[in-house]
């Protein structure tokens, strides 16, 4: 048992799904798993642990932003083993391409978080997806007939901006989408030596203004969360 996750040793699969919000941590198991336990009821983060297709997978929140994802990955990772970690999240279209439901793969991730600054003594580090896992979802996207955009996505350390017009740089460089996690993921993984990837569901867009509901965001990405278990180790 670790500080902020009750789960007893060997309660938590190798392979972990990472929603940030802990009610769709609990509705992708309650739907998509067998033989489904409940690990973690720690300040509300739920974790559960079940069956895929004769694979033992978990899935737990991690709650917004790096810092409260990264308290949740280090101690997956160091207290209970956990190989893969694979975010199942929604993040903000800045490209005209991408609608609500869209899904994306990031193959690497900017940031403003200073979070790296400090971890690498002022200087940048590029964060990127784990290339096994990247290929593993195309194939599995492929297979399923789920159209895919591949490419950079930003972590934002704020969900509200003071410049309305900020996300335009980014998106003049080509970044798909802004989320609030995979940059520090991502950079954890290959610190720890382990598989990570994040597949994102687009829940609104700063180009067109369209957005889902909060009963869609919470139940209504399955898609990406099959995709996610497919490729699950």
């Amino acid at each position: 048992m670790s500080v902020h996750i009750g789960a007893e040793a060997g309660q938590v699969a190798p392979t972990v799904l990472l929603p940030g919000d802990p009610l769709r941590a609990k509705h992708f198991a309650e739907t998509l798993l067998e033989d489904t336990m409940c690990f973690n009821r720690v300040r509300g983060m739920l974790g559960f642990t079940g069956d895929y297709q004769g694979k033992r997978v978990s899935i737990m929140g991690t709650g917004m932003g790096i810092p409260s994802l990264s308290i949740y990955v280090n101690e997956l990772i160091r207290e209970y083993g956990a190989k893969t970690l694979i975010r199942v999240g929604t993040c903000g279209a800045l490209q005209p391409r991408l609608h609500v439901g869209a899904i994306v793969l990031a193959l690497s991730a900017s940031t403003d978080s200073h979070v790296n600054r400090l971890r690498f003594d002022g200087m940048d580090f590029a964060p990127t997806a784990s290339p096994d896992l990247l290929l593993a979802a195309v194939a599995a996207a492929r297979r399923r007939g789920v159209d895919l955009h591949l490419g950079s996505v930003f972590t934002s350390d704020t969900f509200y901006h003071g410049d309305p017009e900020w996300w335009r740089r980014w998106a003049a460089h080509g970044v798909l989408a802004v989320e609030m996690e995979t940059a520090g993921l991502y950079t954890l993984a290959a610190g720890f030596g382990v598989h990570a990837l994040s597949i994102l569901t687009v829940s609104d867009s700063l180009v067109s203004e369209e957005a889902a509901s909060a009963q869609e965001r919470e139940t209504a990405y399955t898609r990406m969360a099959e995709l996610a278990l497919d490729i699950a180790p």
